[in-house]
């Protein structure tokens, strides 16, 4: 499970224009974020992959995590082991304690403190922002 962020504030890329003439780009000051939410879930033969989604307005705090891992758990049946990074989200107390009431179907490893080359999810994230 990982988290991921998206702007309508455009990309700063490079761009020509007439020589001697800087050029001025214009955007929107009022821009929106959004924010998802995504699990891949692997079934124990490792036959199936199934993609989770959920998107919020706005930053990923610790009630749409529980929220989110309430609506994985309706998705999917018995054992749950959720690798997770170190998101503050992850750590806050509400977190904390929701999951210490779920130990009967949900397990949490977590990945090492800066490593998204092994957390599943980030490639889903790259390949949405280049679509």
């Amino acid at each position: 499970m990982d988290e991921s962020g998206f702007s309508e504030k455009p990309s700063v890329r490079r761009t020509w224009s007439p020589k001697g003439q800087t050029p001025v780009l214009r955007a929107p000051v009022n821009w929106q974020q959004l924010s998802a939410i995504g699990a891949l879930a692997l079934s124990p033969d490792r036959s199936q992959v199934r993609t989770f989604l959920s998107l919020h307005p706005g930053p990923i705090r610790a009630p749409q995590v529980i929220d989110f891992l309430r609506s994985l758990r309706r998705h999917l049946r018995g054992p749950v082991l959720l690798v997770w990074d170190r998101l503050g989200a992850h750590r806050a107390r509400v977190t904390r304690d929701w999951r210490a009431s779920q130990r009967h179907w949900l397990t949490v490893e977590w990945l090492p403190g800066y490593a998204p080359e092994l957390n599943p999810v980030e490639n889903l994230w790259a390949y949405v922002k280049l679509a």
